[in-house]
């Protein structure tokens, strides 16, 4: 059958048909996919079925692997194009789905195909999956019988409803608050972001500016107003975002969290651990929560002293520059940025300027094409809004993979930052050609104003480096296994490895000066200045860490203690006394929008960007003892760490890819180097 008549989501013969995909088709296409999967399952579940990974992969991984394409469209559209018809489609489908892969997860038959393999059959790469494979079956509930399955499953399709739930409410009570305010409010505010706003006013038929909780409005009222009270009606709203503190108690999360904790404490102890956070390390290069913890207070005993300071030099500048005494939580912003442009003759405004959308592309695709031996050119495919453009990477004019670039905030899309697969490189059993990989990498940056292409602060710049660093894990790999190619089969708290890296080439000319051009002149950013905001690098370095690791050590403690559910706002509470120098009022509610850890994967395991910059640190630090008298950097430590890192994927454990790469377990040495935190 010709694929174009084929529903989209049942067309698998090329890259997905985003702009025809229908919400009133969904449930009928997931339905008939469940049905082959189902079927399949059946199948190689009979005991005649011969016990060979071979086999199994044909004819059950190629039926699955099109069900989680399928739904990964839905998901993926549920997240940057919501709309009423698309949620009430997901909701209604997401049971189903949820049954289905806790079901397959769990089904002692399959687990017991799998156990009779001969692994002296296996390649290397089979061997580690097939091995991660049976963990993961008794991670899913395997080896449960009788009443405790049932429950298991129950837990599993109750969690996701919830995770839903939580992603809605945090998006709804988002999108959902507005303030028109006067021009003489924003006094201040950076000229693009008041244009922004007076747009979007015009959008809704108002007059005045419009100002919103997406981060491109949020972040410079917060910085620049002279406004306090107009700082403190936005911090408010943000920070009681989808909590019992808003006015919208309709998106409270409270119940939800409560509820969450609750389902994942059982689900340890069906499994037999004795908290959630040890089921989330089993999968993790940490060995157990108190090594975690340790390592946490470790690096909280490092920074702490520098926060010290942070804190003393905003009080004392304050106090003299600005007239302010007594310090409000929606002060520090707007104070720190001051301070920044007082100490290093720059502000943030100033910067951004030299960083236009296009140019910065330009110069992230040089350093990757540069230091990775590829190609990144456009690419022609359907796409879910104007904003999103298709690439594809090269190499010796052979595809290696395409990746998706969402890089606008807007209604109806999901805040934040991240990088998800489309699908996986393979060998596909079913006709032995390569499928390579495609990838999402979602942003939500300010849009254009006017004619004018987007600005992106340096911030946004390191966002962009960041996801892109994800994206260049999963789409360079050259494992033909499914589940260990690319970030499938890495464990956790080492998958931000690549992405940290990446960051750090932000902060030299060589990479940076090929990236900026000034929106009106063309100019490139003065090395004057960058050498203003490298001096800057590290301002109040010292908060920052901590706010990570309070934020890490909240979540390690939420999912190890067995009364959390019921002491959520105690133990949030606890932890800031403990770590944070900075302590925010009473009715902040941050945690009640914290996604990472109710909604996106990271439960009991946030401390993984803390664990990984370790790691990505000392990585990049090979870069810098190799790079060459002109201060580039050598393509001989590119290709080591692609082939050692990159290219490996999940093959192999994070620490033997990271030993391969440095011949030595790595140090923390260089991430307090870097951060300028050395005592």
């Amino acid at each position: 059958m010709n694929s174009t008549l084929l529903n989209p989501l049942l067309d698998f013969s090329g890259l997905p048909r985003f702009s025809e995909i229908k919400p009133e088709d969904i449930e009928s296409d997931i339905d008939d996919l469940l049905y082959i999967c189902n079927a399949a399952l059946t199948l190689v579940t009979e005991p005649d079925f011969p016990p060979t990974w071979n086999e199994l992969a044909h004819t059950l991984d190629v039926t699955t692997e099109r069900l989680s394409r399928a739904w990964g469209m839905v998901t993926h559209l549920h997240a940057v194009m919501d709309s009423p018809e698309l949620r009430e489609a997901y909701t209604q489908t997401l049971p189903t789905v949820t049954e289905f892969w806790t079901r397959l997860g769990s089904d002692e038959k399959l687990y017991a195909k799998y156990k009779a393999i001969d692994t002296n059959t296996l390649t290397s790469e089979q061997k580690r999956a097939h091995a991660l494979l049976l963990r993961n079956f008794v991670l899913s509930g395997a080896e449960l019988t009788g009443e405790a399955k049932a429950r298991f499953a129950h837990i599993q399709e109750r969690q996701a409803q919830l995770t839903q739930q939580f992603s809605e409410h945090v998006m709804d009570a988002t999108d959902s608050w507005q303030l028109i305010v006067n021009l003489d409010e924003l006094d201040g505010v950076p000229s693009d972001v008041i244009e922004a706003a007076r747009e979007a006013a015009q959008s809704k038929g108002e007059t005045g500016y419009l100002l919103t909780l997406r981060m491109p409005c949020y972040l410079p009222v917060m910085q620049f107003t002279k406004n306090s009270n107009l700082r403190e009606k936005i911090y408010r709203a943000y920070s009681t975002r989808a909590s019992d503190q808003s006015a919208q108690k309709e998106f409270d999360n409270s119940a939800c969290m409560k509820e969450i904790l609750q389902l994942r404490h059982e689900e340890a102890q069906l499994l037999g651990y004795q908290n959630f956070a040890q089921v989330s390390l089993a999968t993790k290069m940490a060995e157990s929560e108190e090594q975690v913890i340790q390592f946490l207070r470790h690096l909280a005993q490092k920074a702490k002293p520098s926060a010290l300071i942070d804190l003393k030099e905003i009080r004392e500048f304050a106090s003299q520059e600005l007239g302010i005494e007594q310090l409000k939580p929606w002060d520090f912003t707007f104070i720190s940025e001051k301070l920044k442009e007082k100490r290093y003759a720059f502000s943030e405004q100033e910067v951004k300027q030299y960083f236009t959308a296009p140019k910065v592309l330009e110069g992230l695709f040089k350093i990757v094409e540069t230091l990775f031996e590829v190609s990144i050119r456009l690419d022609k495919g359907s796409t879910w809004h104007p904003d999103v453009r298709l690439y594809r990477i090269e190499r010796d004019s052979q595809l290696v993979g395409q990746f998706y670039l969402d890089p606008s905030a807007r209604n109806a899309k999901r805040g934040g930052a991240w990088m998800d697969d489309v699908r996986s490189r393979w060998l596909r059993p079913d006709n032995q050609q390569l499928q390579t990989p495609v990838a999402h990498l979602v942003c939500n940056f300010a849009p254009s104003v006017g004619s004018n292409p987007p600005l992106l602060t340096h911030d946004d710049v390191i966002t962009l480096f960041h996801e892109f660093g994800h994206g260049l894990h999963h789409l360079l790999t050259q494992i033909n296994e499914r589940d260990v190619a690319g970030i499938s089969g890495v464990e956790w708290d080492a998958v931000e490895l690549p992405s940290q890296f990446m960051e750090n080439f932000c902060w030299e000319w060589s990479v940076i000066r090929h990236m900026t051009a000034h929106v009106e002149t063309q100019e490139s950013l003065p090395r004057a200045l960058f050498e203003k905001m490298l001096a800057a690098k590290n301002f109040q370095s010292g908060l920052q860490t901590l706010r990570q690791i309070e934020f890490s050590l909240t979540d390690i403690l939420l999912h190890m203690r067995t009364d959390a559910c019921d002491h959520i706002l105690e133990i949030v509470s606890e932890v800031r006394q403990e770590v944070a120098v900075i302590i925010p009022p009473d009715w902040n509610r941050s945690i009640h929008s914290f996604g990472h850890i109710f909604a996106g994967g990271y439960a009991a395991g946030y401390y993984s960007y803390k664990w990984a910059e370790v790691l990505s640190a000392d990585a990049y630090s090979a870069f810098e003892e190799t790079a060459l008298a002109d201060g580039s950097f050598n393509p001989e430590t590119g290709r080591q760490y692609r082939q050692s890192i990159l290219e490996v994927g999940g093959s192999r454990s994070a620490m033997e890819s990271f030993k391969a790469f440095r011949g030595r377990e790595p140090t923390i040495n260089a991430l307090l180097r870097h951060q300028g935190m050395q005592n």
